[in-house]
């Protein structure tokens, strides 16, 4: 039985926040990844246009996102749904650390505005 521990997860961080994988293929998940984000105060994350769809549940906090050009404030409880193709920037402009869960089809991948690919490795 694949139980993954919180003391096993593997922690990444970018771009000022970090992602605690949980669902990954290393952890036994064949389709879908799952993490959760720690966005700390100030953070602002690039715009980036991802691959996959992505369920973006806030577990604590509030969070502005810019999904598509359109901005929203989101706190705890909501849910933001990014369909594949879609362009997504994140920013904490509260003063305590925001949490998020995230999950995904495995093979997500963002591109930056510049063009550069990111290929996370708790997703893929």
């Amino acid at each position: 039985m694949p139980v993954v521990r919180s003391a096993d997860a593997v922690t990444h961080e970018i771009h000022g926040a970090r992602f605690v994988s949980y669902a990954t293929p290393l952890t036994g998940s064949r389709e879908l990844a799952a993490w959760r984000g720690e966005i700390p105060p100030g953070t602002k994350a690039p715009a980036h246009t991802v691959s996959r769809e992505e369920v973006f549940h806030l577990l604590v906090g509030e969070l502005d996102v810019t999904l598509d050009g359109r901005t929203a404030r989101i706190t705890a409880g909501d849910t933001l749904i990014v369909n594949a193709g879609s362009t997504l920037k994140v920013e904490n402009p509260t003063g305590h650390t925001a949490l998020t869960w995230v999950t995904t089809s495995l093979g997500l991948e963002a591109v930056l505005a510049d063009g550069s690919r990111i290929v996370p490795p708790w997703a893929n």
